[in-house]
């Protein structure tokens, strides 16, 4: 989903300033911002932002942004969210080698073209151009060799639109690609499935009438021999006590004292 219609500020034409930047950041000195949160501001100028150049992370998603210019000049910047503007193109951040991180999802991107800047970025392994979650995306996402085209263009990458696409876990999200491709209506236009085949044999989980072993059965026949002995030990043992019992018992007890 491409951003529409007017944003909140951009009637005023909100443009980045010193004052604007040292109030978000708390700093007295824009060469010292190292972090920096302009989200959902209404910028439609990032002004002199360019003179952060020790800016690492900034974040300029939900404005009105239609180019980057003034992020040209910040070498040291790795992590950037540009999500949700109007952007058509992102040039100057070929000029960013230090980019590792980039999320432009809901923006004006039509071709796979408009990211040959980013080629030189060799530290550049996150990459997000379509959101589902948020409903942000770009027109050239529409492509069905969209997210192929991607990975040629940018090899390096580790992480497209959130899914891995190399290192370990990446199986998982191509099988889960793979399954996605199979199941969707007219993907493929090959033949028709096969009629399901059984695993197992006809009769094979019928019960099966029990076998005669003589071992199982010599097996049964000394246990009830073994346990016929044992109660025969029991018994005699119950009268070996009761004899010792009626032994020791005096046959009359006396009185000791007399009242």
């Amino acid at each position: 989903m491409e951003p529409h219609g007017e944003k909140p500020g951009e009637a005023e034409g909100v443009c980045v300033t010193p004052q604007l930047l040292k109030s978000r950041s708390g700093e007295f000195a824009l060469e010292s911002i190292l972090l920096l949160k302009l989200r959902g501001l209404g910028l439609v100028d990032l002004g002199c932002l360019g003179e952060c150049l020790g800016l690492e992370w900034l974040d300029l998603s939900g404005n009105a942004l239609t180019q980057l210019g003034p992020l040209a000049s910040l070498r040291q910047l790795a992590v950037l969210n540009v999500a949700n503007n109007r952007l058509t193109g992102l040039e100057p951040l070929a000029a960013c080698e230090n980019l590792q991180s980039l999320n432009a999802a809901g923006n004006l991107l039509a071709t796979s073209s408009q990211l040959q800047c980013l080629t030189g970025l060799r530290g550049l392994e996150y990459l997000r151009l379509r959101d589902p979650l948020a409903r942000l995306s770009n027109p050239l996402c529409a492509s069905p060799s969209y997210w192929a085209g991607v990975r040629e263009l940018l090899p390096g990458l580790k992480v497209i639109d959130g899914e891995r696409v190399t290192g370990r876990g990446s199986e998982f999200y191509q099988l889960c690609r793979d399954l996605d491709g199979s199941l969707r209506p007219g993907s493929s236009p090959g033949p028709s499935a096969t009629e399901a085949q059984p695993w197992v044999e006809p009769g094979y989980w019928e019960p099966r009438p029990p076998r005669s072993s003589s071992i199982l059965e010599e097996a049964c026949r000394q246990f009830q021999d073994t346990l016929q002995e044992c109660r025969d030990l029991d018994h005699q043992a119950g009268d070996s006590l009761a004899q010792a019992e009626q032994a020791l018992s005096p046959a009359a007890t006396p009185s000791s004292f007399v009242f």
